[in-house]
């Protein structure tokens, strides 16, 4: 079980059954943690009378893809975020719900692709921030969370990157594949800004206190500070992204221009050199008496002819760059 007990600031029980939680919660300086995968409608109903969660929070659990928010209630609050997920090169992010109460923490996941043994691996790696209770477990899930996100936008920076190398790289690259690459990417990032410029007021709403559920102490509030600083450097990152992205697009279709204009000028010259002797040899084939009809020396001026205009339209297109 995925159930953790921290009495007076320090961890005294974890793996406990989910029916003990009402038992500790009515004890002095007891704060809980539990978390739930996938739970059913009956699941959340049980809890949220064990807890005196309000009913839209408890809904809204069960209506999947929200926005990130923080909703504030008389005596808990909401919070939605989403959790970085990628499979097959395609971000696919995990909805994560939470009910934070005075003296409890409730997890909510979407699937078990949230890994939430790291959340439980950030609040072991500070274990003396224990002693602010529920503002230490909310600030252990939003640092995972948003470390998860910032991970993946200097990741994306880094296949963006390699990308705008390869659009003026000399050696020829696959045109499908980078098309698809960059698809991609711009798919990726979309999905990414979504989850992550909600998160702005998510944090922000918690650093004003402007609820009275949860307050972090001042010895806290620096950590708040540097999860919002993360959330702030992630959005813009994903902004600057989104511009690059668009002019990697950009410069990608003025490649794909040019690179037609010089196909269409080649063929235009080559189509030139071979007219004139098409031209030359047509008018010889009229039926008309021509200039050493019937002797060598006509069928070789001919062909001196036609070899000399040929390559002195070649050495004039080549002088002009038109091949």
């Amino acid at each position: 079980m995925h159930t953790r007990l921290y009495r007076n600031g320090v961890l005294d029980k974890e793996g406990f059954p989910v029916e003990e939680v009402s038992d500790h919660l009515a004890e002095p300086g007891c704060v809980v943690w539990f978390d739930l995968c996938s739970p059913t409608a009956e699941d959340l109903k049980v809890i949220g009378e064990e807890l005196g969660l309000h009913e839209l929070a408890v809904d809204a659990v069960l209506s999947h893809h929200q926005r990130p928010k923080l909703d504030v209630y008389d005596n808990h609050l909401f919070l939605v975020v989403y959790g970085v997920h990628v499979e097959d090169d395609s971000l696919d992010p995990v909805e994560v719900d939470a009910f934070v109460t005075a003296n409890a923490l409730v997890t909510v996941r979407e699937s078990d692709r949230f890994d939430i043994e790291q959340v439980v691996r950030r609040w072991d790696a500070s274990p003396h921030l224990a002693v602010h209770g529920v503002a230490f477990l909310l600030h252990g899930l939003l640092d995972y969370v948003v470390d998860g996100q910032f991970d993946y936008v200097q990741d994306l920076d880094t296949h963006a990157e390699d990308l705008e190398e390869a659009l003026f790289d000399e050696v020829p690259t696959n045109a499908r594949e980078m098309q698809r690459t960059m698809f991609t990417l711009r798919k990726n990032m979309v999905r990414l800004r979504k989850i992550t410029m909600p998160m702005r007021e998510v944090v922000s709403r918690l650093l004003r206190r402007d609820q009275d559920v949860v307050v972090a102490d001042e010895a806290l509030t620096p950590y708040f500070e540097d999860v919002n600083d993360h959330v702030l450097r992630t959005t813009e990152w994903v902004d600057s992204l989104r511009d690059l992205l668009a002019n990697l697009r950009e410069t990608r279709l003025s490649q794909q221009g040019f690179r037609l204009n010089e196909i269409m000028k080649r063929l235009t010259g080559w189509a030139a050199i071979i007219a004139v002797p098409t031209a030359i040899t047509g008018f010889y084939g009229q039926n008309v008496p021509y200039p050493g009809e019937g002797q060598p020396w006509g069928f070789w001026m001919s062909t001196v002819v036609v070899a000399l205009t040929s390559v002195g339209l070649y050495a004039v297109f080549k002088k002009k760059e038109w091949l």
